[in-house]
């Protein structure tokens, strides 16, 4: 049973059985009830070490439901302080072939299946939309990964780097948790997607990343490497702000942009962008 908040969304928690345990889910939905609605798998951020699937009320997330009448599943995976790489991403994988299989009771289009989140939540949105793609279980029609935690390795952006909220030192102390001996080495791409070399048949996708943060470098390459393989992809870039802008200052005049831009491109992406599913 749905519960509203005081946000104009209805909300249901619930768990689903994979991986020989209980994940639990966080699903918003618009107060009318859907009908072959978006879905939209949103995935919280926090270095893959800290954060819950409740985040999604202060994200963009949100903004799905209320705006665009998405449905939006946010998934409560297993996190890298007791559960390392690959935990997180099979608990995404599971929730993501359970929004296929139950989309007609969620009022989800099952041909137009979304993925998204911000920072360690953008790089398993990478990483699933790389694991859907080869796996062939399920289709993504869109991919949402906002200045996603994609690279194992220092960049020009994330070396040195002293900015507010995310910085070098943390960036380091986050991906040894996660990958535990294999930090800093070579890796799978679905651990550290900018290790991928194949960027062919991806879902198109739009991101937004600031240029004080360490995943800005990581980032615009994501967003080239889509692009010279053939996919949809753009980035908004933002001068001078730090990690997750909009979610600490949603009332900054920059914020209120990013905000209205990543909102735009979704109205954009909910009328062009399916993926036929094969049964």
């Amino acid at each position: 049973m749905y519960s509203f908040s005081t946000r104009g969304i209805c909300s249901k928690r619930i768990r689903i059985e994979a991986n020989g345990h209980r994940i639990p889910l966080l699903v918003l939905k618009p107060l009318r009830e859907p009908v072959n609605a978006p879905g939209v798998m949103w995935i919280h951020g926090g270095g893959y070490m800290t954060g819950m699937k409740e985040m999604a009320y202060i994200g963009r997330a949100a903004d799905l439901v209320r705006d665009h009448g998405a449905v939006v599943i946010a998934p409560g995976y297993r996190l890298s302080l007791f559960h390392p790489y690959p935990a997180a991403l099979y608990d995404c994988y599971a929730t993501l072939l359970y929004i296929k299989n139950h989309a007609t009771e969620l009022g989800i289009n099952p041909d137009q299946i979304m993925v998204g989140g911000e920072s360690a939540g953008g790089g398993l949105t990478a990483a699933i939309s790389m694991l859907a793609r080869d796996k062939g279980e399920v289709k993504i029609a869109f991919q949402m990964p906002l200045y996603p935690m994609i690279d194992n390795y220092d960049t020009d952006s994330s070396r040195d780097n002293h900015s507010r909220v995310w910085n070098t030192r943390r960036n380091h102390q986050a991906w040894a948790v996660y990958l535990r001996k294999d930090a800093g080495k070579y890796v799978s791409p679905y651990a550290a997607p900018a290790r991928q070399t194949d960027h062919s048949n991806l879902p198109p996708a739009y991101t937004f990343v600031c240029t004080a943060e360490p995943f800005y470098c990581e980032t615009l390459k994501y967003v080239n490497d889509l692009n010279v393989a053939g996919v949809e992809a753009k980035v908004d870039v933002y001068e001078g702000m730090y990690h997750a802008f909009d979610m600490n200052e949603p009332k900054n005049p920059i914020s209120k942009e990013a905000i209205k831009k990543f909102n735009e491109m979704f109205a954009y992406a909910k009328e062009h962008y399916f993926a036929k599913q094969e049964s």
